[in-house]
C-alpha cells in the first residue's frame, strides 16, 4: 500500500490529465487503507508480544491449539475494529490542486481547461471536534501497541527470573534478572525504537493547523516517511538484535536452500 501511495503521488504530480473522480477516489481510499494496514501491523505485533507473555506464564500448560484458534479470530476481527475507528477519514479527505490554471486554446476540449499546473494534495479537512477525535485515535493506535509490547517484555523477564530463582538457588534473584535481561533485552529495546520512529506522526497531528504546510513541505514529507520506517524495517528491528531469532532465521534459510538443492 505504501508503494501504491508513492506511485499515485508520482503520477498525479506529472502534467498528465487525470479525472477529478480518480484523484478524489485515490485520495480517500489509498490513504485510509494505508493507515488501516499501518495500525493493523502494529497491533498484530502487540498480539504476538501478549501471546509470548502468556506462553512464558503458563509454560508447559500453554495450549497451542487454542492459541491458533484465537489468532484466526484476531486476524479477522482486528481490521474491522481498526476500520471502525478511522471510518471518518474517507469522509473528510479531499484532493486539492495547488497551482495555476493552464492557459488553453480554443481548439482544446473542455476537460483540458480544467487542468492545473502545480501540486495535488490529499488533505483532511477536519472540524475541531473531529480533529481531537482523530488525534486521540492516533495516540491509541501508536501508544497501545507500544505499551502492550513493553509490559509483555518486562513480564517475560521478571516471570522467567522468578521461576529460575526458585530452581537455581545458587544465584540471587538480581543475577537472574540480569541474565534474563541479556537474553530478552531486544523485546524491550524494539518497541522503544518503534515508538521513537513513530513520534513524527504524533508531532504532525499535534501541530496540525499551527504550521503552514506549504512553507514546511519537506518537514512534513520527512516526518511522514519516517513514520513508515518501523513497518519497512521490521526485520532489522526485531530479528537482527535477537540471537535466538537470528539463529532461527539462519536455520530456516539453510533448510530452504537444502530443499532447493535436493
Amino acid at each position: 500500500m505504501f508503494t501504491t501511495k508513492f506511485w499515485f503521488v508520482v503520477v498525479t504530480s506529472m502534467l498528465i490529465p487525470i479525472r477529478d473522480s480518480i484523484l478524489e477516489g485515490g485520495c480517500k481510499s489509498i490513504e485510509t487503507l494505508l493507515n488501516l494496514f499501518f495500525y493493523w501491523d502494529a497491533w498484530l505485533n502487540a498480539c504476538v508480544a501478549i501471546e509470548r507473555a502468556v506462553n512464558a506464564y503458563k509454560g508447559i500448560s500453554f495450549n497451542q491449539k487454542k492459541s491458533k484458534r484465537f489468532a484466526r479470530w484476531i486476524i479477522f476481527i482486528l481490521p474491522i475494529l481498526i476500520m471502525a475507528t478511522i471510518i471518518h477519514e474517507p469522509l473528510y479527505r479531499k484532493s486539492f490542486k495547488h497551482g495555476l490554471i493552464r492557459e488553453v486554446t480554443s481548439s482544446e476540449d473542455l476537460d483540458a481547461k480544467k487542468s492545473v499546473i502545480g501540486d495535488i494534495w490529499c488533505l483532511a479537512d477536519y472540524s475541531p471536534a473531529v480533529q481531537d477525535y482523530s488525534t486521540t485515535i492516533l495516540f491509541i493506535h501508536l501508544l497501545g501497541p507500544f505499551i502492550a509490547n513493553l509490559f509483555s517484555a518486562l513480564f517475560i523477564i521478571i516471570s522467567s527470573a522468578r521461576r529460575r530463582a526458585g530452581v537455581q538457588t545458587q544465584q540471587t534473584y538480581r543475577q537472574h534478572i540480569r541474565e534474563q535481561w541479556q537474553e530478552h533485552k531486544q523485546l524491550v529495546i524494539s518497541p522503544i525504537i518503534l515508538l521513537l520512529l513513530s513520534t513524527p506522526r504524533l508531532v504532525i497531528s499535534l501541530i496540525y493547523g499551527c504550521v503552514d504546510v506549504s512553507r514546511s513541505v519537506w518537514l512534513y514529507l520527512s516526518a511522514y516517511f519516517i513514520s513508515f520506517v518501523p513497518s519497512v524495517l521490521m526485520f532489522v528491528i526485531f530479528v537482527l538484535p535477537s540471537s535466538s531469532y537470528r539463529t532461527t532465521f539462519k536455520e530456516t534459510i539453510s533448510r530452504i536452500c537444502h530443499r532447493r538443492a535436493s
